[in-house]
């Protein structure tokens, strides 16, 4: 269909009245973005995007992600005109309590927001991962016959999200792998919010992306509608195994000359000059308008998009009928279901006695519940021989391979993050992805994210504490299991032995409202062999559970968890028999139990409580109350084996011991 560029033109400037109103009525905001990348938007929903309105969650549309999220406006704009379930009461309440359009945009809370992005490059990272999964499910749900996915992912950022080094992490993946069907769009306006971009920038970005394999295509002049058009249509047209960088160099707030081009620009720094620029631009004093033609424009296109999904879901139905059982795997991820508890548990075979370290036991779980999960994917962060979690049998995602289900990120944690975001975002797979516990850090950020936006993935972080040994104290986590305790909604899960992290792991596939952090450890653990297998594994799914039970009138309770939890247990058997021995592999879970279960694993009756964990105490006065005590150690590690470390820090049974006859 011929490019109506005056309608999209027309549709553009509403689209910049529809931002200047909005940010002017909440005194609040970002101009610069909405205002100069308005002929972007009108190309791409206007013109290009393959999606229904009036089914955001077509599993074969188009994906858009803003990762310039402080540009929401933008967003917001075109889905109101593109006809989401956005009406303009919504737009009216932008950056206001409860509305459908916050500050920046938040996955699940707008019709049409494919991704929670704000934090500058992180958007780069999501739309890598979504492009991984399309890749992915094409291949593993795709037939000759019938092509259920063969849609594109697309995104835009400006200069903050390139400076940030997560975008450079995220492109060097992405021109690796392939992903040919993967579209960036760079709003290059040479303006970031302190100055003009080149204060703080110099490099050829071009250049910097074709080094990684990505086709680059500059448009001179992106204010104009039907350039960005052709290149778009370009981009979808070009499938040679290269990423594509579209460079669309524009005018930041465009529209009002007293601050465009500026970095005055770029915040809401033109709303004092708001209603002379509205007037320049040809639209009425009423504020909010959208003319007749646009509205019309924009049902007529409504409607075709509306059509050509109708299309594909005959096509859609016909391959259900044909391939039922690929049907009924892409129906229960598409909702979310990878596996259920029992089943995951039943599939990971016990252990026996043992003394594997957790990551090795976890090698054998990730490998179980793969196969009873066929959507669950694993990667790491260049350390599959180190955290044991490579999938057997299941091939490695490559560009001639897009159905393996093994990813090798490299030594990029921060994009392996956001990238698994964006698996997760997309909606069919849930994707793994592994390092050392004291790098995550480097991806804390998307971890945030994830439990922000109640994403369905998990990381498994081995060399869990100062038990390392010799490595030293960079490679020694004491702080980071508490802090990533901090985070509201992600699972901490630190299992004390193998049938303990079988039930991490199955808890791990089958949570649906957010994140899980396995914490393994390096160094081989006792199995607790003295506690029936389904009271391992059932306790942990509780959080914490009674792995010793007095036998005399209770005096103390002791909490354990990880790999010393040997030690609360060794120290119980000297105290006597009115001690008690709590395993505590996940506070959080533990905190969404009943009041009466928590009561009765930790009896507020007793009050002399000692707890036992190889990293900083802080976290634990929750559980042993002002009258307890936390062992563990505030200061980093040493350098030298595990054991000989854990003893100079204090971190024995003997300690355990003198801490609860000091109470």
């Amino acid at each position: 269909m011929s490019l109506n560029t005056a309608a999209l033109s027309r549709a553009a400037d509403e689209a910049r009245g529809l931002s200047m109103d909005a940010v002017a009525a909440c005194h609040s905001g970002h101009l610069g973005l909405p205002l100069g990348a308005a002929e972007i938007g009108a190309a791409l929903y206007g013109h290009f995007l393959r999606h229904d309105p009036a089914d955001p969650q077509w599993i074969n549309r188009d994906r858009f992600v803003l990762s310039a999220g402080h540009g929401s406006m933008f967003l917001y704009s075109w889905l109101h005109l593109a006809g989401f379930d956005l009406p303009v009461d919504q737009v009216k309440a932008f950056r206001k309590l409860h509305s459908k359009t916050p500050g920046h945009p938040e996955f699940g809370e707008t019709p049409g927001v494919e991704a929670t992005t704000g934090p500058l490059g992180q958007g780069t990272g999501n739309i890598v991962g979504m492009a991984v999964a399309a890749k992915m499910a094409a291949a593993h749900f795709n037939t000759p016959e019938h092509k259920v996915f063969d849609h594109l992912v697309v995104g835009l950022a400006g200069d903050g999200c390139l400076q940030e080094g997560i975008s450079q992490e995220a492109a060097s993946f992405a021109g690796r792998f392939g992903l040919d069907n993967l579209i960036m769009l760079y709003d290059s306006n040479d303006v970031t919010l302190d100055a003009m971009a080149s204060r703080t920038q110099n490099e050829d970005t071009a250049k910097r992306f074709e080094a990684a394999n990505w086709e680059v295509i500059v448009i001179k002049d992106a204010n104009q509608v039907a350039p960005v058009a052709a290149a778009l249509d370009q981009a979808r047209a070009s499938r040679n195994g290269k990423p594509k960088l579209i460079i669309c160099k524009t005018v930041i707030a465009k529209g009002i000359p007293e601050v465009q081009g500026s970095s005055k620009g770029h915040g809401e720094g033109g709303v004092k000059f708001v209603d002379a620029a509205r007037k320049a631009l040809g639209l009425p004093d009423e504020k909010f308008f959208v003319s007749a033609e646009t509205r019309a424009f924009f049902a007529e296109r409504k409607a075709r998009q509306t059509a050509e999904h109708a299309a594909w879901t005959r096509g859609f139905e016909a391959w259900t009928k044909a391939q039922p059982a690929k049907a009924a795997l892409l129906a229960k991820a598409s909702k979310g279901e990878h596996g259920d508890i029992a089943s995951l548990l039943a599939a990971i075979p016990e252990f026996g006695k043992n003394a594997l370290a957790t990551r090795v036991s976890g090698e054998t779980c990730i490998n179980a519940v793969a196969k009873a999960a066929p959507t669950v994917l694993s990667g790491s962060a260049d350390l599959h021989g180190s955290t044991k979690n490579y999938i057997k049998d299941v091939g490695d995602f490559d560009v001639a391979t897009p159905g393996g289900r093994n990813l090798y990120f490299g030594i990029r944690e921060h994009a392996m993050g956001a990238i698994l975001n964006g698996i997760a975002y997309h909606g069919v797979f849930k994707g793994s992805g592994a390092t050392f516990l004291t790098f995550s850090d480097y991806l804390r950020p998307s971890i945030r994210l994830a439990a922000l936006s109640k994403l369905q993935t998990f990381y498994i972080f081995t060399h869990d504490s100062v038990g390392v040994g010799e490595d030293g104290p960079t490679h020694q986590p004491v702080e980071t299991v508490s802090a990533l305790r901090c985070i509201p909604n992600l699972d901490v899960v630190r299992p004390a032995d193998a049938e303990e992290t079988a039930a991490a792991f199955a808890h791990a596939v089958s949570r649906r409202d957010g994140p899980v952090a396995l914490i393994l450890s390096r160094q081989n653990v006792p199995s607790l062999d003295g506690i029936p297998v389904a009271e391992r594994r059932q306790g942990l799914l509780k959080g914490a559970y009674v792995a010793r039970r007095e036998t005399a009138a209770l005096t103390h309770v002791l909490i354990g968890t990880g790999s010393e939890l040997q030690h609360a247990l060794a120290a119980a058997e000297e105290l006597g028999a009115g001690v008690r021995v709590v395993s505590m592999p996940s506070m959080e879970i533990f905190a969404r139990q009943p009041k009466s279960y928590r009561d009765e694993v930790l009896p507020p009756s007793c009050a002399k409580r000692v707890s036992v964990e190889a990293g900083v105490t802080s976290t634990w006065g929750r559980h042993v109350g002002l009258g307890g005590k936390a062992i563990g150690t505030d200061t980093f590690g040493l350098s030298a084996p595990g054991d000989v470390v854990m003893k100079e820090l204090g971190i024995t049974k003997e300690a355990v011991v003198a801490a609860a006859k000091a109470l």
